[in-house]
């Protein structure tokens, strides 16, 4: 199921999930949402109008609804970045959904956006990247990111996955943490390397 709030990537999520096996539909039914085995978000432009567009179909609330019954939503681009606490774009600061801490800001790059084809470096034990050689490059859109990872581990608490860029600075580009993932690349517009993430991803509904 892709989340339908008025983000511009929608039917290139589809088509990418259908061309893996996905049984894939676009919504902004709630129950639908909820009821799902597995959602994704999507998410292209600013962070604050993709969270005053989400808030509009309460996709926030359907987010956490989803994570605290153990439930799958991955999100992408922006639908990553919204996931976090907060977003600072041209002086304007944006609460996020803040299923983890930290901030969205502008990346110290010589050049931006960050557009084209780029690589990751996932952790060991990364399920999304399973089966990808090390030198695998994913196709980036993007002036802000995550630059500092504030999430550690703690009693009965795993540390998340968190899989790194490097563009002028490093930053997150990818997150795997229980039923909740997301990605800053977009695994829609990666070829063959971006199905094969979201055939892994489809493999843990």
């Amino acid at each position: 199921m892709v989340l339908d709030y008025g983000s511009g990537n929608l039917r290139s999520a589809e088509r990418a999930l259908a061309r893996v096996g996905a049984d894939v539909t676009v919504t902004a039914d709630w129950d639908a949402a909820l009821e799902a085995d597995g959602l994704v978000v999507p998410g292209v432009g600013a962070f604050s109008a993709c969270m005053e567009g989400l808030k509009s179909v309460r996709g926030d609330q359907i987010v956490g609804r989803r994570l605290a019954g153990g439930r799958p939503v991955l999100g992408i681009c922006v639908g990553m970045q919204i996931l976090f606490e907060k977003g600072v774009e041209h002086g304007v600061h944006t609460e996020g959904c803040g299923e983890w801490p930290g901030t969205v800001e502008r990346l110290d790059a010589p050049v931006l956006p960050h557009m084209g084809w780029n690589t990751v470096a996932p952790p060991a034990g990364s399920v999304l990247f399973d089966g990808l050689d090390a030198g695998t490059r994913f196709y980036f859109v993007h002036s802000y990111g995550v630059r500092d990872w504030r999430l550690t581990a703690g009693p009965g608490f795993n540390q998340p996955l968190v899989t790194w860029a490097e563009h002028g600075v490093p930053f997150v580009a990818a997150v795997e943490n229980g039923p909740l993932m997301a990605t800053q690349f977009h695994p829609e517009k990666s070829g063959d390397a971006g199905a094969a993430l979201l055939g892994n991803w489809l493999r843990t509904l």
